[in-house]
């Protein structure tokens, strides 16, 4: 890149902002140069422009979302997408597929006129009836380079940021990927820029918002920009608000209560769901989530954007509140809306009728925190994550975290769609105080009573089931009935207590069935992902000459990292250390291990330390004894 001279700035990208690509920059040898899927980016080694390497699997994703969503969009229009590595697989497809179905497409391709072949949309050509995106923002420019780079169908990517610094940066990356014929840099305030583009022939198809933090501030502009029936993707890394860490501000910034819970994560993608509708609803427009995934530190929804006055009147019923006990974590949802049928096909809504417990827990008796109001309904569209997983799983060299693509979008489509939220197995069992059974033995359990149950992508220990929490109890009483509870040491006030007090009125077979294993799990895919290095997590907020700043941030993290954990002490120190310190049963004549002691043998002198005591021996002293006749040393009482 050094000493590569830069083409004239982008007119199309002087509209609502500006481009100071041509202004002078500091020297390329302080940059950075990272290659992510078919892009290739450079960015300030200093934290100028911010650049986090662990969402590579939110990129991947994202792209694998809107490739899908093109194809859905473009084939309406009678266009095909080509997707890089497709069309091998598709051929394959073909070769292995009956014979009847290979005449019948041949026959098809042969009735077609020349000037009747349907069009197709290449990766890296502009496609004029395809998709207008926007990066509101973008930093270094390398989601909407990959954009560019592995999505098909794209009329036009803007990329967006406030940062005169991150737009001088993405220009030269822009020419550097050769894609300035698709990616337009652009300065501006994300927000103006949205609201800049409420009318309807301005609208983009695409809005991706992945801030450092919250989104709340741009949600409002991002549901008025994006087109009828157009995609939202937004990030939330404010994690420890949104899973009830600071509820007061998750009300501030979402619009609800978030309440600490083991469910913390999926109440978390319930939360931003409920924030959007509740925003899109103020201009008669309405979501319908197509994917909500929570990994890592952050959550990620995909949500698309329609416009219907009718439809709007239904979002109150798809709210609820929350009642969960503070003693066992047991928990009610309380829908906010009511939609009846009525007279002639129509729906009548009303206020529901509530509330669902009593001011104590049934099973506890213990007291009710409330939460909310959350998306009650469910949180993917199932059909189209089966789309993107049968895309991926195609086409695995595409994206290098095809593995843990494959594993997370496996687990959400075996989850169950219309039971929110979830109890985890260390819930339950510590909850009474005793061990915990497998997961195939409380699923089998779940599965012989009638009941439905499946996992969570959101906690390896999930049990999402369609149970009642009295017969998920009764499960755990009997679980208990096998593992005893030593009953004299529970307090009778004790949530463990007044549960097991009970007598199970279901009795509970732990015998493991075969379709308690789930395929996902039974196939071994990567579904939970361990950090794979240290500080696995949210990057330092980008700064004006940011490198001082990571390194300070650096330097306090590796001072607070373990800082709760005792240090191991070095065996020749520790016996050395030990050696200072005088063996009282030496003085005493009742020592017998000589010279293997590790105490001193010696008599202290008035400048020893030894004088000190030594809280490691059992018999050590940590006081002189009236009329020994020993000075005590430095800082001995």
């Amino acid at each position: 890149m050094e000493g590569q001279p830069q083409g004239p700035p982008n007119p199309a990208g002087m509209e609502n902002g500006t481009e100071p690509c041509g202004e002078e920059r500091a020297s390329e040898a302080q940059e950075t140069t990272v290659t992510e899927g078919a892009a290739k980016i450079a960015f300030p080694s200093a934290n100028e422009v911010f650049y986090n390497p662990v969402q590579e699997f939110n990129r991947d994703l994202t792209c694998a979302v809107i490739t899908e969503f093109a194809r859905i969009q473009l084939g309406a229009k009678g266009i095909q997408i080509k997707v890089p590595g497709e069309k091998d697989v598709q051929k394959v497809v073909v070769d292995l597929s009956e014979q009847e179905e290979e005449k019948a497409e041949l026959k098809k391709g042969a009735n077609l006129a020349p000037g009747d072949q349907p069009r197709t949309a290449a990766v890296g050509e502009i496609c004029e009836e395809g998709l207008r995106v926007l990066e509101g923002l973008a930093a270094s420019g390398l989601r909407s380079i990959r954009f560019a780079r592995e999505v098909p169908g794209l009329q036009s990517v803007v990329a967006n940021d406030a940062s005169a610094r991150a737009v001088d940066l993405m220009c030269r990356n822009v020419q550097l990927n050769a894609v300035a014929h698709l990616v337009h840099p652009r300065q501006a305030d994300a927000r103006m820029l949205m609201y800049q583009h409420q009318r309807a022939s301005e609208r983009f198809d695409v809005i991706d918002l992945d801030p450092y933090g919250s989104p709340a501030p741009f949600l409002d502009a991002a549901v008025q920009a994006v087109s009828e029936g157009g995609l939202l993707c937004v990030t939330c890394t404010d994690m420890a608000v949104l899973a009830g860490n600071s509820g007061e501000t998750c009300y501030s910034k979402y619009g609800a209560m978030a309440l600490k819970s083991r469910a913390c994560h999926e109440m978390a993608l319930r939360i931003v769901l409920h924030s959007l509708d509740l925003r899109a609803n103020c201009y008669q427009r309405f979501v319908v989530p197509l994917l909500s995934v929570s990994a890592d530190f952050y959550v990620r929804v995909f949500v698309r954007v329609f416009t219907g006055q009718a439809k709007v009147k239904a979002s109150a019923s798809k709210q609820a509140l929350v009642f969960q006990c503070v003693g066992c974590g047991t928990f009610h949802l309380q829908r906010l809306g009511k939609a009846s049928g009525a007279s002639g096909g129509r729906v009548k809504f009303s206020a529901a009728c509530g509330p669902p417990i009593s001011p104590e827990c049934e099973h506890c008796g213990q007291r009710h925190q409330l939460g909310g109001p959350l998306w009650a309904e469910p949180i993917h569209d199932l059909d189209f994550v089966g789309r993107v997983l049968q895309a991926v799983s195609a086409n695995p060299g595409r994206f290098h975290t095809s593995e843990r693509i494959q594993g997370v979008l496996s687990v959400i489509t075996e989850e169950l769609p219309d039971v929110p939220l979830y109890y985890t197995l260390d819930q339950l069992s510590s909850t009474i105080r005793c061990s915990t059974p497998s997961l195939l033995q409380l699923r089998s359990a779940l599965l012989h009573a009638g009941f439905r149950v499946s996992l969570s992508h959101a906690c390896k220990n999930a049990v999402k089931t369609d149970a009642p929490s009295s017969a998920l109890w009764d499960i755990m009483r009997c679980w208990e009935k096998e593992c005893p509870v030593k009953r004299e040491r529970l307090s009778e006030t004790s949530p463990a207590f007044r549960i097991l007090s009970v007598e199970p009125r279901l009795q509970a077979n732990f015998a493991v069935r075969d379709d308690a294993n789930p395929s996902s799990r039974q196939r071994g895919l990567k579904r939970f992902q361990a950090n794979p290095e240290a500080n696995w997590g949210p990057r330092p907020r980008a700064r004006p000459g940011g490198k001082a700043a990571g390194e300070a941030m650096e330097e306090r993290r590796r001072l607070h990292q373990n800082k709760r954990k005792e240090p191991a002490e070095d065996p020749v120190q520790r016996a050395a250390r030990l050696k200072t310190f005088p063996c009282k049963r030496f003085k005493e004549g009742t020592c017998q291990r000589g010279d293997q002691c590790c105490y001193s043998h010696s008599p202290p002198t008035p400048e020893d330390p030894a004088a000190a005591a030594s809280p490691d021996h059992p018999k050590a002293s940590h006081q002189n004894p009236p009329g020994s006749g020993v000075a005590a040393g430095p800082g001995v009482d």
